[in-house]
């Protein structure tokens, strides 16, 4: 009998843990992870960025979560000799269409509360001197950390304290009792006080497996990146990012240096119809099936069939991709960029065609479940396990 359990061995249902560990020591909870290790899925894929928060509305859950998780975060790394760097970034307004939009980031930024300033063409061009811009916002506090070294530390941490990880075990059946629930998997039965859902990519299957109705659905989209050929990565500093398109609900192709040294370039942001499939001719029926016949889908692609299709094209053709990377840094061609890294993210879609804005988090009986929690979810992942713990606090089990 376990005081809880938690579906999902990525950062957010590690930090859970680490964090119910941390408020009720010596608590006697078990990770069940389907697969054959740890981050394997959204954390594994990650770009690897400790965010500052400055994209997300004031006052939500992402805002405050993501400014709290970069001090935490930069703190764990710290105290457990992780290797990270708060590198800073730049925002980069190319047109005068886009210093408008530079300021209201800016504004959002500052009721944030970071520490962030806006700087001139010249101020630029010493951070970062290979970009076209005519103006930047400079995020000095965001940085780079690989976030499955972080899990690695993580999942000791657990361990050590007695709690127990079991891997290649899929939760196949969930009973929310009176007084328990009881989790099925292929391998073994686990009672437990309370169930806490963070399996991220499948977790509206989890809730609806525990009996919950959700008014949301998890919709894959695939993150394709390109690496800088190694002979041109000095023309990438540090983190390069466009201003967002505010007509288009993804941060728009950036250039990210990882703290291994080598350069992302991406992503773009396509419909995957394989939840766990990284290749372009990844397929699943039953998650193709599953997005294209939800009516939350068809209004979200009637909203952004432009955009969409945009993103396709440079899916499929590398010189649409080059064409969008050339803007903030012209000198790049096409034979500068080698394939690289390919993600996926969950993002929650309502019926109604609209995304799930904000980190999602809902109470059940016994059971809490975060149904939304992509990017910034890695930044915040230790704030998000003490909100969950918050949640879970009133339902303490002892056994």
């Amino acid at each position: 009998m376990y005081d809880y359990i938690i579906v999902g061995g990525g950062i957010v249902g590690l930090s859970v843990a680490m964090a119910l560990s941390d408020k009720f020591p010596g608590t006697k909870l078990a990770i069940i992870e389907k697969e054959e290790k740890l981050a394997s899925h959204q954390t594994g894929h990650n770009s690897g960025v400790i965010h500052s928060g400055i994209y997300y509305t004031p006052g939500s859950l992402k805002a405050r979560l993501a400014k709290e998780g970069n001090e935490s975060m930069v703190a764990f790394c710290e105290l457990h000799q992780i290797p990270y760097e708060q590198c800073g970034k730049v925002i980069v307004a190319t047109s005068e269409s886009e210093r408008l939009l530079l300021d209201n980031l800016y504004q959002k930024g500052i009721r944030n509360g970071l520490q962030i300033r806006k700087i001139n063409r010249n101020e630029l061009l010493e951070l970062e001197p290979h970009v076209q811009g005519l103006e930047a916002i400079h995020v000095p506090m965001a940085g780079i950390v690989n976030y499955q070294s972080v899990c690695e530390v993580i999942g000791t941490i657990i361990r050590n304290r007695g709690g127990e990880i079991f891997l290649n075990s899929e939760a196949k059946e969930i009973n929310e009792l009176e007084n328990e629930v009881i989790v099925e998997t292929n391998h073994q039965v686990l009672r437990g006080g309370m169930l806490i859902n963070c399996a991220g990519l499948q977790s509206d299957r989890i809730a609806k497996l525990t009996g919950y109705k959700l008014d949301m659905k998890i919709v894959p989209f695939r993150g394709e990146y390109y690496q800088l050929a190694p002979n041109k990565k000095h023309l990438v500093k540090n983190l390069i990012y466009p201003v967002p398109n505010p007509n288009f609900p993804f941060l728009g192709v950036h250039f990210t240096r990882m703290i291994d040294g080598t350069i992302d370039v991406g992503p773009n942001a396509v419909l995957n119809l394989d939840r766990e499939g990284y290749k372009k001719v990844s397929f699943k029926l039953q998650d193709a099936a599953e997005t294209l016949t939800y009516l939350g889908f068809w209004k979200l692609a009637s909203t952004y069939m432009k955009e969409g299709i945009n993103e396709m094209v440079r899916s499929f053709y590398k010189k649409k991709f080059v064409e969008s990377v050339q803007i903030l840094i012209p000198s790049i061609e096409g034979k500068d960029l080698i394939p690289g890294p390919t993600g996926i993210r969950a993002q929650a879609l309502r019926e109604d065609g609209t995304l799930v804005d904000d980190f999602y988090i809902i109470n059940g009986k016994r059971s809490v479940h975060v149904c939304n929690a992509p990017s910034p979810a890695a930044t915040a992942s230790i704030e998000i396990g003490k909100e969950v713990v918050k949640m879970l606090s009133t339902y303490k089990v002892t056994t």
